[in-house]
């Protein structure tokens, strides 16, 4: 889904992942070790000339081998604000995260008061420790953290100093579809690239999580390939977000999606070392990266190049023109539907049906009435359709009871209509936003949100009408044009949560 890999991207300035897990056997330290005063000419000569000493590392663990040294820059944190504000404001990729706002409110993954760029402010400047700028090339170093706290910052951080002088951070990065489509053509154009970001963005981080641990543990002659249940481990403990107050308020969406790329990243990584080594697993996975969420979470599939269940959509313009302009398009992949079945009925719910999707796409309209700014950010002139395959018909069911019990809360003066409801696989509501409706042919779902009844089933039924019957297969991303990664927003930005990566610095293990 674009709008949570435009999330997974902003984290990639963060190892979110790492915030609040434990290594098993380690004793932690209480809080990092920020100075008060800027660090001394000793100590930041010693800075600059570890980072020599980690980038050795950092190539032996990955087999990357080092092109040319790596710059490096002293900064502070007023410094550091600035940067990433400046970023901010700057970068397409956050534009357009913005702009997807509204529909992520539509959808119910955001709350309709909550502010979206005051609160990534908040997450971007909270607490950095060190970043790599993949556009000048450089190591950003903190004056007021201590060197020793630095150190395993910086094999996090020279790990995508090294991926970058294999493949070009930038170009790799540089595919995203940030346009509106217009036609059917671009419409599934838009389709085949869009969780490509998300996919990119967890192998850069999961690698660089690898070798972050591997520095960590290098005393004990430990490798994260050598602990298969370390990664599964470290996620399940992720969920505490004690050692960040922002990321502790933030909604399920935000959490979810920024610890995207590390746990489930890592726990890719892990998987290829394990199955098939270090160049498989560094070199191999960034010159032919994987194409989805649903691989980064099936590691399995993707080395056995399973196909990517891949909703197509058929040219619903003609249907829309009289009253609608386009918005917005998107994958709804696993990742998007365990977020959505987490919120809308608990982490039970979302483990068990993550696994049974098979496919799923959105589109979201605007109204052409709507004029003025506050008429544009307004969920009432969208309207949202979403369209999802299932394993198996109880699947089907399962998810469509679970997003229906969600419209009371997404809406005010919701009323059920079950003189307009053709059967029992169909709902049918008013609300405050306009005409629902939700039904289920066998193992697929549609939803329309906000276009009235008699266009909703003419849009349910001319997509159900090109579907396969069959599997679904996988609209391959090209490897000769390297995609993507609306998830590198953030990496882009390459600032490091020190919550997030100090968990780790002083670990190791039995």
């Amino acid at each position: 889904m674009r709008m949570v890999a435009a999330f997974a991207l902003w984290s990639a300035s963060f190892a979110a992942y790492a915030a609040q897990t434990a290594t098993p056997g380690v004793a932690q330290p209480a809080s990092p070790a920020v100075s008060q005063q800027p660090m001394t000419k000793q100590q930041a000569k010693e800075l600059f000339r570890s980072v020599d000493e980690i980038l050795s590392f950092v190539s032996s663990d990955t087999k990357l081998p080092i092109e040319h040294s790596v710059k490096r820059k002293l900064i502070s944190r007023d410094q550091v604000n600035h940067y990433l504000k400046d970023k901010f404001d700057e970068d397409e990729g956050a534009k357009r995260m913005e702009r997807s706002e509204v529909v992520l409110k539509k959808f119910g993954l955001l709350d309709r008061d909550f502010h979206l760029r005051p609160f990534l402010l908040s997450l971007l400047t909270e607490q950095v420790a060190g970043f790599y700028d993949n556009k000048t090339k450089t190591v950003n170093l903190l004056d007021w953290i201590e060197p020793d706290e630095q150190k395993p910052v910086l094999a996090h951080e020279l790990t995508h100093a090294l991926q970058d002088q294999a493949i070009d951070l930038t170009k790799w990065s540089d595919v995203s579809l940030s346009s509106t489509s217009h036609n059917v053509q671009e419409d599934n154009h838009h389709l085949q690239m869009d969780e490509a970001d998300t996919a990119r963005t967890a192998v850069a981080e999961g690698q660089a999580m690898a070798v972050f641990i591997d520095y960590t543990l290098r005393s004990s002659g430990k490798t994260i390939a050598d602990a298969p249940d370390l990664a599964d481990k470290l996620k399940d403990q992720a969920t505490d977000t004690g050692g960040s107050p922002v990321m502790a308020r933030a909604p399920l969406l935000l959490q979810e999606s920024l610890l995207f790329p590390y746990g489930e990243g890592l726990g890719f990584e892990q998987a290829i070392l394990i199955k098939a080594g270090k160049e498989a697993a560094f070199h191999g996975v960034l010159a032919n990266p994987p194409s989805s969420s649903f691989e980064i979470m099936n590691p399995q599939a993707y080395m056995a190049h399973a196909p990517v269940p891949l909703v197509r959509l058929p040219d619903i313009h003609p249907l829309l023109d009289p009253e609608y302009t386009p918005y917005d398009i998107g994958v709804m992949g696993e990742l998007d539907v365990r977020i959505l079945a987490e919120l809308f009925g608990g982490r039970e719910q979302a483990s068990a049906l993550a696994p049974e999707w098979n496919g799923g796409v959105y589109y979201a309209a605007q109204r052409k009435s709507a004029v003025t700014e506050a008429e544009k950010e307004s969920t009432a002139f969208i309207g949202l359709l979403y369209y999802s395959r299932w394993k198996n018909a109880d699947s089907a069911r399962s998810f469509l009871r679970i997003y229906a019990a969600q419209i009371p809360r997404k809406y005010s003066n919701v009323v059920e209509r079950k003189n307009d409801e053709s059967g029992d696989a169909e709902l049918v509501y008013s609300t405050n936003e306009g005409d629902v409706l939700i039904s289920r042919s066998g193992d697929s779902v549609f939803i329309g949100e906000g276009f009235n009844l008699a266009l909703a089933r003419k849009l349910r039924d001319v997509i159900a009408s090109i579907q396969p019957e069959g599997p679904m297969q996988q609209a391959v991303v090209p490897v000769a044009e390297p995609a993507l990664s609306m998830s590198r927003v953030l990496a882009s930005f390459g600032a490091v949560n020190e919550s997030a990566l100090q968990r780790y610095t002083s670990r190791g293990a039995k």
